[in-house]
Order: structure tokens, then sequence, then C-alpha cells
């Protein structure tokens, strides 16, 4: 895989965070010229990934979530959201809309749903007890090149 451009963001898995995350893959993102649907759609399928981490993969633990962005050939974006929690037993049932894993917490089961509506490819790896990797990509229009 060709890497034209790559940031690299740590952060500790507080729900505070999921802000953070969102700006700085904006502030990235931002020399790529997206347009403002695009920009939007790829912080918000971020936020959800950011989240199901928080939420899900560390539950009421700490831990770190690990954002990697590349800009690739052909105005891809890749991004991968990182943790080392809790992990996913059965991806495929964790995929369905409305299925979540905190019902108490009256979640909706739409995060993974979302973030495949609004990114061009999602890609979850993830076993019980060893954390999730949430893979996603967009090719960016070409309105300003």
């Amino acid at each position: 895989m060709e890497i034209l451009n790559e940031i690299k963001f740590k952060m500790p898995s507080l729900s505070v965070n999921e802000a953070a995350a969102r700006a700085v893959v904006s502030s990235f993102l931002i020399q790529t010229d997206p347009t403002v649907e695009e920009l939007s759609d790829i912080r918000t399928a971020v936020s959800e990934a950011v989240t199901n981490a928080v939420v899900h993969g560390y539950r009421h633990g700490k831990g770190d979530i690990e954002l990697t962005v590349r800009l690739l050939p052909n105005r891809e974006v890749y991004i991968r959201i990182k943790d080392k929690g809790c992990g996913i037993a059965d991806i495929e049932q964790a995929m369905e809309p409305l299925f979540t894993t905190a019902p108490e917490e009256e979640r909706s089961g739409l995060g993974f749903s979302v973030m495949q509506s609004f990114m061009d490819k999602l890609k979850v790896k993830s076993s019980a007890g060893n954390g999730t990797i949430v893979t996603m990509r967009k090719r960016l229009s070409e309105h300003g090149v």
C-alpha cells in the first residue's frame, strides 16, 4: 500500500475524546480539499468507531484508542481505529442493525451501520479478549483537483 501521508493519534478511552478524534481527522484531511459532505461523513464514521471502542470495547474500564489516518493514491482515505478492549465474539452479529451489547445504556445498535453508510469500505477484525480493529476507506471526489 503506497502511503502519501499519514498521521497517528493515541488517546485514552474517554468519551470526550470522540471530539478530539473528529478534530484530528478533519485537520489532517483539509490538505485534500474534501467537500463539506465528505468531511462530515468521515467525521461521523470516526465518531461512531471511537464511541464503540469507548462504550463497548472498554465498557467501564480504561485503555488506549489508536487512530491512524492515511492518504493513499487516487484521493483514497484510509482510517483505522484500534483498541485493546474486550473484543467482539461474533462480528457478524455485532454488525447487525439494532444489535447492542449495552441496551441498559439505551444504545441504538446502529454504529456499524452508520459507518458502512458513510464510508466506501468497512472491515472489522476482532476476537473476544483481544480488542478490535475497525478499518474504513473512502475515495474523495475530484471536485477541486
